[in-house]
């Protein structure tokens, strides 16, 4: 149990930075004037094929944002079912981790996709990364404040008067502080740990409500969430993406990633607990339990929403138009582009 509280509390912290990370290590890279040339835009100049049975695939890897979970529940279906293999990809799934930056390996043609978080994505875009979402796994955000029963907190104005744990510089707290004027919460540093959290009964700390409040209930300790979403501030969540490259010189590579991607999440749907066992062996340190909470946990935010009219995947300008309006007014990012370059529908299954 303590290896999964641990597991879990230090994901949010983990998606926050790796961003940095991932401009650190660009910058480095440029600055020493170093270039692996047999990396360097494999995934998106060229392809290597191999050929099973009679049937040529194309050797492709995709990273996710994190170790194997019900999150990535439809790429994984979709690699179980054979559902790359039928597309004529030879998948690899490579899970992201503390040490892990999919924008890093996308950008340097590492893998050919990656996953990340809609925020995420504009700032890279900010910072002269060229990576365009071609889906969004999730409608509504899964992120949000975890507080103690007890407290009586129904809105975010009721924060004030709290002690409030979150990762510094985060995107979705700034934007909440400003709206609900919590000008009287002690603001304290998210350390990947919920020690403190657990010991105060009027804390509040960053979660997953896919994760934290069943890892919390199993020691007995009864919590709720306000989901950022909530609050307005609702980036897609998980979204896949590759370079504005790949989209140019591999279309059909894109088309068949991202509709076997969305024959997998349209599985997972119905077919959850069998898929959940697949994960399990890649992601040894989660448990059938928890899956199954974070499975059904997550079913109104992938499958709601426009996904539920228009399809898993679908992303509109409007939601975007207004992700970038707060990222500025956050000034996380310094200037306002076309989001028609930003996310694309177009590789996404017809309904």
């Amino acid at each position: 149990m303590e290896s999964r509280k641990l597991y879990f509390s230090v994901k949010l912290l983990f998606m926050l930075t790796s961003l940095l990370l991932t401009l650190f290590i660009l910058v480095a890279c440029t600055s020493s004037g170093e270039t692996n040339g047999s990396n360097t835009n494999s995934n998106n100049s060229e392809t290597d094929s191999i050929e099973t049975g009679n049937k040529k695939l194309t050797a492709v890897k995709q990273v996710t944002n994190w170790f194997a979970e019900p999150e990535h529940g439809g790429q994984y279906a979709a690699l179980a079912k054979g559902f790359y293999e039928e597309a004529g990809l030879d998948m690899t799934i490579e899970p992201g981790g503390p040490q892990v930056s999919s924008i890093t390996q996308v950008s340097t043609g590492e893998a050919m996709f990656g996953m990340t978080q809609a925020d995420d994505l504009l700032i890279a875009r900010s910072q002269g990364i060229p990576i365009v979402a071609i889906a969004a796994t999730f409608q509504t955000n899964p992120q949000g404040l975890i507080y103690h029963k007890s407290q009586g907190i129904s809105h975010f104005s009721d924060l004030n008067g709290h002690t409030v744990y979150t990762a510094p510089g985060a995107g979705y707290w700034q934007y909440i502080k400003a709206k609900y004027e919590l000008t009287n919460v002690k603001e304290m540093n998210y350390t990947g740990s919920l020690a403190n959290f657990v010991n105060d009964p009027g804390a509040v700390t960053q979660g997953y409500i896919t994760a934290e409040p069943f890892s919390l209930a199993e020691q007995g300790i009864e919590t709720d969430i306000l989901l950022n979403a909530e609050s307005g501030y609702n980036p897609y969540a998980n979204i896949l993406y590759t370079t504005e490259e790949t989209i140019k010189n591999h279309p059909d590579i894109v088309k068949a990633f991202v509709e076997a991607s969305i024959k997998g999440w349209n599985y997972y749907k119905d077919n959850y607990e069998e898929i959940n066992k697949f994960l399990l062996e890649y992601n040894p340190d989660l448990s059938i339990d928890l899956m199954k909470h974070g499975s059904e946990a997550q079913m109104d935010l992938v499958y709601g929403g426009d996904a539920e009219a228009n399809g898993v995947g679908y992303m509109t300008e409007e939601r975007w138009n207004l992700l970038m309006e707060q990222l500025l007014e956050l000034k996380l990012i310094s200037k306002k582009e076309d989001v028609k370059n930003v996310f694309t529908n177009e590789f996404l299954p017809s309904n």
